[in-house]
């Protein structure tokens, strides 16, 4: 058996400290390079081989010159991930000005996927907006940052932060604090955001002063939110009354992010999903924008794709055989 063919890449002049930065400690970023594009990479001084499928090998080498381009400074994990994610897909297509630059302590905050750009977009454009689709695609991450862009550029006045506590039954009298502390377990992803993208002084002065606000979505009922940014995460956990009890919260100078994952509803057995139905019913409602994405849009780390790419595989191989 023929081995694979290997490809050539070299640095000359060798800059030391780009080569340690690009390497990584104990050479954990030419690991990560091997598994996103299943090579081999045999390292001596500043010259590199890669083994394996041509156009993986062609990748890798892409990602190798990269990274040593931007290696003057440290390279962190999360900055190979990411770099990893445009080598495979490409440079995402020019927004031509259209998306304006996001206020927040992220300053290199940007649509790393087409459908990623076009979300930005629509979120900038309408009043509601739908993301639907798998973990690690940027649903809810990018609708925190256009939520902060907006109270940083005073086009509204507070952001809401909603949530179905669907783990609890949304019964969350046993649980002990207040109720902010009962909530905050079901509203981690969304803490998580606002600290990276405001700082946690920032953000815990802002909950003070209730700029920004959480809440489980059965305590929305008989409200009116005004000159409000609001984000229903794990919306595909809502009823479909649910649903509709939130979309007709949103009132004056109002915005809402609608988010889910439909592939992952934890509904008791028999229960309708809220944000399946409220796809097919608003679907042609104008000043309503959906986007759905894929697991091309995963930004994450490279397994979260490939374990995507295998359930959808499975659920359809299941699906035929069921037929």
């Amino acid at each position: 058996m023929k081995p694979p063919p290997a490809a050539e890449v070299s640095f000359k002049p060798v800059d030391n400290r780009r080569l340690a930065n690009l390497c990584g400690a104990l050479d954990e970023n030419l690991r990560q390079i091997e598994a996103a594009f299943d090579v081999v990479i045999v390292r001596r001084g500043g010259s590199f081989t890669l083994a394996g499928e041509p156009e993986r090998t062609r990748q890798a080498a892409q990602a190798l010159r990269n990274f040593y381009s931007k290696a003057g400074d440290d390279l962190s994990v999360e900055d190979v991930q990411l770099g990893l994610i445009e080598v495979v897909r490409g440079a995402p297509p020019s927004d031509g000005g259209n998306t304006s630059t996001l206020k927040t302590r992220r300053h290199d905050l940007h649509g790393r996927t087409p459908r990623q750009i076009e979300y930005l977009k629509q979120i900038q454009k309408h009043d509601i907006t739908f993301a639907i689709g798998p973990a690690g695609t940027g649903k809810t991450y990018l609708a925190v940052a256009c939520a902060v862009d907006a109270l940083e550029r005073d086009s509204v006045k507070r952001l809401v932060l909603v949530r179905p506590a669907v783990e609890a039954g949304e019964r969350l009298g046993f649980l002990p604090g207040d109720m902010a502390q009962k909530v905050d377990p079901y509203l981690r992803p969304l803490y998580d955001a606002l600290y990276d993208l405001m700082g946690f002084e920032k953000v815990t002065k802002l909950f003070e002063r209730n700029v920004i606000e959480v809440a489980p979505l059965a305590f929305m009922r008989g409200r009116t939110l005004n000159h409000s940014f609001v984000i229903l995460d794990e919306a595909q956990n809502t009823t479909p009354e649910q649903m509709k009890m939130f979309l007709t919260r949103l009132g004056f100078g109002s915005r809402a992010v609608i988010t889910g994952d439909v592939t992952q509803v934890d509904l008791p057995r028999g229960h309708k999903s809220g944000l399946t139905e409220a796809a097919v019913i608003l679907k042609r409602v104008r000043g309503i924008a959906f986007t759905r994405f894929q697991s091309s849009d995963v930004v994450r780390h490279p397994l979260v794709q490939r374990i995507v790419n295998a359930y959808e595989r499975h659920t359809k191989a299941q699906t035929r055989t069921d037929a």
